[in-house]
This record gives structure tokens, sequence and C-alpha cells, in this order.
């Protein structure tokens, strides 16, 4: 009979102590440590193929025999860098209800109707309950290999039978392996279960797509080291109450990690939008005070997004400061530099900041937009409807350049917008755009071009 011993590991980094204490010695999480019960049993992985393996010198190895696995969704391959590397682990996370289930479906599906082989193992839903939502699709993927089933050995024994191109693990929290004692979703459980499912995508040569949850911090639920067993991880970000999603690679052995992928949720599931400036700026409110268009740059792909700002007069003591989709310091920031370096008044009132849409902004090229937008709606002057802004704002009020400035102007041309603000210093290259670019050496002179739009005093 094995015997057992007890250790407490932290539910933040997965770090194993032997008694409990109060606080994480390793990554200084209070309260983090829970008890675990763990085998002496040998800890082998169990071989899904016999597969022979010798060392080989770094220059003899053939890349070119090994194309990648085509998702068949073009935003996803964007993202995966091509497509998926055949063996890796991909681990899909994000919020519930955001779409995680739906997406792996879709792929599940598309890389089906391609001709290849799919296993979808679901440990959350009964197979009834996945064909429902597959009836949403445009066509049902019959072939589909579907398992209800959370035990590790049970799900590799089916690997072995099927063969398949490409496994889908939904969710990798409710997975558990018989020989750790612990609950599901435990720290042992998620990291040993992931341990035997990567070693057996990386022997069989199949992709494995591991579904995660995340916390209320939005950071993936388990131990750190998660993320550190598998290849790529990404993070599907949106506002239920709204349809555009956002997919990010937060890591990816085999691509970029600066590029973004946006989908649109509709009633036969998730769309790829491949001119999102567009769906972002199409509800756009022309002629009102504190809104500015500003280019951002998400990999290699410019999108156009509305920042709006209000100011108004606090009805308490303390004015208030809220924003959404852009960082809280961020704001508070600029807040201070436009009130230092400018004519604009910005103490002791309430401030409110949203990018429409439900995109979250974190590039610094938003920060003149942004002061635009607050300017306009304390001054009561609209920002004319063909002008963007793009530049970053330092302490001393100076407006610095900002990555790609043409690729951006070029963006905002298309879209129909004729003059665009940018740093003073890019004021000198030359594009090819027919957008008139208006240089900005600080918030001074960005004020300054705001109140000369219609020749009117601040109040």
């Amino acid at each position: 009979m094995a015997k057992h011993r007890n250790v407490y590991a932290c539910t933040q980094c997965g770090a194993q102590q032997p008694r409990l204490l109060g606080r994480c010695p390793d990554c200084g999480g209070w309260g983090s440590l829970v008890e675990e019960v763990i085998g002496s049993a040998a800890s082998g992985v169990p071989e899904i193929a016999s597969v022979g393996n010798k060392p080989q010198a770094l220059g003899e190895i053939e890349v070119s025999g090994v194309p990648r696995l085509a998702c068949e969704i073009g935003e996803l391959d964007r993202v995966l860098g091509g497509g998926a590397v055949p063996g890796s682990v991909i681990l899909l996370g994000g919020e519930p209800g955001v779409g995680k289930s739906t997406l792996s479906l879709q792929v599940a599906a598309r890389v089906q109707q391609a001709g290849r082989r799919v296993f979808y193992v679901s440990g959350e839903e009964s197979p009834a309950q996945i064909r429902l939502r597959a009836d949403r699709l445009a066509e049902v993927p019959r072939e589909i290999r579907l398992l209800a089933e959370t035990r590790v050995e049970a799900i590799t024994a089916h690997w072995k039978e099927l063969d398949p191109d490409l496994v889908v693990i939904d969710s990798i929290q409710t997975m558990h392996c018989e020989r750790v004692e612990s609950a599901p979703g435990s720290v042992a459980q998620v990291r040993e279960s992931a341990a035997l499912l990567s070693a057996a995508a990386r022997q069989t040569g199949a992709v494995l797509i591991l579904v995660g949850h995340v916390t209320k911090d939005g950071s993936l639920a388990g131990p750190r080291v998660l993320e550190h067993l598998v290849d790529v991880v990404l993070a599907f970000e949106g506002d239920r109450d709204h349809a555009f999603r956002l997919l990010r690679a937060l890591k990816n052995r085999f691509g970029s990690t600066q590029e973004v992928g946006v989908f649109c949720m509709d009633a036969s599931g998730l769309a790829g939008v491949e001119n999102p400036s567009e769906h972002f700026l199409a509800e756009r409110s022309l002629g009102s005070p504190g809104s500015c268009i500003v280019p951002l740059l998400e990999g290699t792909r410019p999108m156009l997004v509305e920042v709006q700002a209000l100011i108004a007069s606090a009805a308490y003591g303390t004015p208030r400061r809220t924003s959404m989709g852009i960082e809280d310091g961020r704001v508070a920031l600029l807040l201070a530099v436009l009130d230092r370096r400018s004519d604009v008044d910005v103490v002791g009132r309430d401030v409110y900041v949203n990018v429409a849409g439900g995109v979250r902004v974190s590039e610094p090229s938003a920060d003149l937009g942004l002061c635009l937008a607050l300017a306009s709606s304390r001054l009561d002057r609209p920002i004319p409807p063909d002008v963007a802004a793009c530049g970053e704002v330092g302490l001393g009020g100076e407006v610095r350049g900002v990555a790609r400035l043409d690729l951006r102007v070029r963006e905002a041309s298309r879209l129909g917008f004729r003059r665009v603000l940018i740093p003073a210093r890019a004021a000198s290259e030359a594009g090819n755009d027919q957008c008139e670019r208006i240089p900005i050496a600080n918030v001074t002179e960005a004020a300054a071009w705001l109140l000369a739009q219609d020749g009117s005093s601040p109040r």
C-alpha cells in the first residue's frame, strides 16, 4: 500500500511547504497555503506511444517537415503565428461566459472539417449540452469524437486509441489523476493533470488546448507552474455586455506575443473581425465634447478607438476618478500633468474616462488623445470629427514619439481622417498618406490648438 504525506501548497505560485505558514516564503502571498495529500507511488509518466529518441545535432534537425496545424480561424491563427505547432500545448484562459468553450468548439469544428481528427473532452458539460451548443454553429461537426470524462488515465487511454491531431480539454480545473489524493481543481491535481496531458501531447504530436478559468484579479486559476508547463498562453478578454472579444498571447514560444485577435459574438458563435476600426467607430457620436480618436497598434495591426472623457463639478468634497479601459494610475498621472502644464483646470472636479467598445488601452500612445478628450470636456470644445491624435505625454508635459507612426496615420487616413496630431519630433518624417500631420510639442500647445478651432476662450 502506498504511503502518503501531507504538504501545504501555495495556490498562487504552487510552491510546497512541509508545514502550514501564514505567508508563502516563495511568492509572499498571505493565506495562500492549502493542505494537499501526496502519495509516494512512482510518478512516472505513462507512455502513449513508443518513440525511440536519441541525441541529435541542432543543425541537422529539419523543421520544414513539421507544418503548423491551421485552426482555420484567421484571427486565432494570427495570434498563434500562423497556426498551432504539432505537439504544443495551448492554455486558453478567460472569465466565465466570455466564450472560451464556444471558441474551442469552433476550432474543433473547423479542424475536423479540414480533414483532421479531433478529440474533445468535457469535464463540465454532458454530451447533450455540448450538442445543443454545437447546433448554434453554421455546420454541426458530426465527426468530432466527444468524451465526458474527468480522469486523466481514462482520457489518455482513449487518446492512444483515436490518435487525434487536436485534443481539447474543457477545463483543466475539472481534471484529476488517481495517484494524487486531493480534490479536482486543487494545486496538486491541476499541476499533475497538466503534466500528464502535456507529456501525452508531445509523445503523440497532437495539438493540445487546455481551457482554464481565471480568478477575480484576472490571473489564471491554479498555480503559476501551469503557465510554465504550456507553450502558449492565450487570454480571452471582453465584457459580456459588449459583443467584441479580444484574444491576446501572453506567452508564445513559437511566435510573437504582440498580435491580437478581434472577435464578435453573435447568434451563431464567434466571428472574426478583419477591420476592427470600422466596428469600434460605427456608433461614434460626432460633435460631442470629450471624445477623441486614437490610433493604437496591437502587434502589426493598427486599430482606431474612441477615448471618451467627462469632467463634471464634484458633488462632494472629494472628487471622483473613474476610468474604464485605461489604467487608473495613467489617468491620474495625465490629470496632474494637464493641470500643472496647461491652463486647463481639472482640480476639484469629477473625472470619468471610458474607451468605447470595451477595449483595454495599455500603450502610452493614447496619452495625447486622452489629454485632448479631457481638455475638450472641461472647455466644452468638441474636437473636429476628422481629427485623430497620437503621442506619449511625459511628466514635463512634453509629447514624445511613438513606434510605427506611419502605420497609425495610414490607418487613420484609410478611414477618412484628414488631420492627425503627432509629436513635434516626428513632423519631419514624410508619409505617403493624405493626412495633414499637425506637430504638437506639449500639452499647452494641444490645449491652444483645441481652443483655436472656433476662436473662443476658455470659461
